[in-house]
């Protein structure tokens, strides 16, 4: 696997490949180097991370990169039984992935809490507008979001993994934790995943300045 310790995509893919207990051997690849790796924009064109590699077997994007995993490593675990469960859990990683990635990830948590643990000033107009676009977020998720203990059922599934690393970048940000508490169901969800083994397990941590 290629992937970046700080990407909430490589988290997601940790957290499947933790989940169907696959043993893997990690290459740190940053891909916001000015000087990229030439050998790994053969595997990636576009130089993001992250990348599996099985045997000849290449594979770039993340929500594929989840599915191959899990339906290489029997029995299937992290998608629902029912193809309206399936779907609903597409739906909210696309949701996720279109629309909640920048204003929770690289617009709240990058600027209110990465780029103070590196020493840097955050851009508090880049904060107000992804606190604006998260909410919208996060109230049509809730919206989607089951009763239960995770988003599409009984049983934990892609879409809590998705989401899952998203939040917990998103959460670090007090705005975030506001935005996410003022949502009932949301709040119940991440009351509980917040503590799921996968995501104390991949935990990348912060950058020291």
């Amino acid at each position: 696997m290629y992937g970046y310790h700080y990407s909430v995509y490589t988290r997601i893919v940790r957290m499947v490949l933790a989940a169907k207990d696959i043993a893997y051997r990690y290459v740190e690849i940053d891909p916001f180097s000015d000087n990229p790796d030439l050998a790994y924009l053969d595997l990636h064109p576009f130089g993001r991370v992250p990348v599996i590699r099985n045997g000849d077997f290449v594979l770039y994007e993340t929500a594929p990169i989840a599915r191959y995993l899990d339906e290489i490593s029997p029995p299937v675990l992290l998608s629902p039984p029912d193809p309206e469960s399936r779907a609903l859990m597409m739906q909210m990683i696309q949701i996720a992935d279109s629309y909640g990635y920048w204003p929770m990830v690289r617009q709240l948590f990058a600027h209110r809490v990465f780029r103070v643990a590196e020493g840097e000033e955050p851009e508090e107009n880049v904060i107000a507008e992804g606190k604006v676009a998260s909410r919208k977020v996060c109230e049509a998720l809730d919206k989607l979001a089951g009763d239960g203990d995770f988003l599409t059922g009984a049983a934990i599934s892609h879409a809590d993994l998705h989401l899952g690393a998203m939040m917990a970048y998103f959460t670090l940000a007090p705005e975030g934790l506001e935005i996410v508490n003022s949502f009932p169901r949301l709040q119940r969800w991440w009351q509980g995943m917040a503590s799921h083994a996968l995501l104390r397990k991949t935990d990348p941590g912060l950058p020291v300045a």
